[in-house]
């Protein structure tokens, strides 16, 4: 049994249109929470023993950014052809293995390739679970919005894996403790592929969400604003996720403030969806983009104007509480704007812009922490871009209303 017929909103069981959510949510908290985000918390330990520069560190997260680019041009290419259910249990395989393989080696090309296909494998994994929980709820807009927020906030679960994880074993083992770490990654990513199968099996084909509805062209150029909002969140934020440690370890705080730090983010985007309902379901346009972007830029700026613990856990909240209300904005844009037959091509445009602004930030952060001996450089440039996302959101429109 698919569930395609019903899992739409009719007549569906809400209860069991909410596990599939939830189920599909595992897919963030792998693709993002568990193979990109967490590298933010290895980085200090990898760079130490491997004697790597900051252009170096930042090279490995650039590089997952390319394979998360690759990936997201494969679903764009494939997602009509094999469908979302599986690009999203391949990919989910495939990071998996990426994460497992990431411990074998010191080499830092054997390290990027493998990078490079977790990117490949998280790619399609949030572009066709965001697809398939559009079609959840597809008949009610206020369910639709929050339970595309839920789904995207199954980063913030991964980052609370994460956070109750690794700072406290890297603190055990030393700096050497890294490949551990990696393989402690993916054996929770294996676990969560298989927990997660049943729910793209069980998940409405996008597609299929209304009756009439034809692919066609996307309207690129009037969706050119959210585009580029887009874009500058790609490389903002990955630049606070990425150097966030370095820049905790180099001002002297421990492991606790550390794993506590990161601990409050992964709650704050699990309970991001609660804080931005309202404005999820009011937007057509580009508002909540204009809003989260805001919102996430000014959580990057925080503690370099206030410096501190308290500060540092104020910044790491309302950085958390908008991280994934950004994607999740454009979502819903796409599912407000956009008939079902396109959600899926249209995610997958959003994250090849968006993949772009990564790959240019991790490398560009790390360069210009290099040249100037300090994060904060960096920290400072990402949030101005991300306020400067804010303001191009600014002149998105609802698409109908550019007709």
């Amino acid at each position: 049994m698919t569930g395609d017929g019903n899992a739409n909103g009719g007549g569906a069981n809400p209860a069991r249109l909410w596990w599939i959510a939830i189920g599909l949510s595992l897919g963030p908290a792998v693709s993002n929470g568990l193979a990109r985000f967490s590298y933010g918390l290895l980085l200090p330990a990898m760079r130490g023993d491997l004697d790597w520069s900051y252009t170096e560190a930042g090279w490995i997260n650039t590089v997952n950014a390319i394979g998360y680019l690759v990936g997201a041009v494969l679903a764009l290419a494939l997602v009509s052809r094999l469908g979302p259910k599986r690009l999203f249990v391949w990919g989910m395989a495939l990071t998996a293995l990426a994460l497992l393989m990431s411990a074998v080696s010191r080499d830092l090309w054997i390290l990027s390739f493998w990078r490079v296909m977790a990117g490949i494998g998280g790619a399609p994994v949030f572009i066709a679970g965001g697809a398939m929980a559009s079609a959840l709820f597809a008949d009610d807009k206020a369910r639709n919005a929050l339970v595309i927020a839920v789904y995207f906030g199954g980063g913030g679960f991964g980052m609370l894996l994460t956070a109750v994880s690794l700072p406290p074993y890297l603190a055990w083992s030393g700096d050497a403790g890294w490949p551990a770490a990696w393989l402690m990654l993916g054996g929770a990513s294996a676990v969560a592929l298989v927990a997660s199968w049943w729910a793209a099996r069980t998940a409405p084909s996008p597609g299929q969400a209304a009756d009439g509805a034809g692919a066609g062209p996307l309207p690129a150029w009037r969706m050119s604003p959210a585009l580029l909002t887009y874009f500058l969140f790609g490389v903002g934020y990955t630049v606070y996720i990425t150097f966030l440690i370095a820049w905790m370890r180099t001002g002297g705080y421990g492991p606790g403030l550390v794993a506590t730090t990161w601990a409050v983010m992964g709650i704050a985007v699990m309970l991001s969806p609660l804080v931005w309902r309202r404005v999820l379901e009011r937007s057509r346009g580009g508002l909540a983009m204009g809003l989260t972007s805001l919102a996430t830029g000014a959580g990057i700026l925080l503690p370099l104007l206030a410096a501190g613990p308290a500060s540092i856990l104020a910044s790491a909240t309302l950085f958390g509480l908008s991280l994934f209300m950004v994607p999740t904005a454009v979502t819903t844009f796409g599912r407000k704007n956009l008939p079902p037959a396109q959600w899926g091509a249209s995610i997958a445009l959003f994250t090849v812009v968006f993949s772009v602004g990564q790959i240019i930030g991790p490398v560009g952060a790390g360069a210009i922490t290099d040249w100037a001996g300090s994060t904060e450089p960096s920290l400072l440039a990402a949030g101005l871009v991300l306020l400067a996302g804010a303001l191009v959101a600014a002149l998105q429109r609802p698409l109908a209303a550019q007709q």
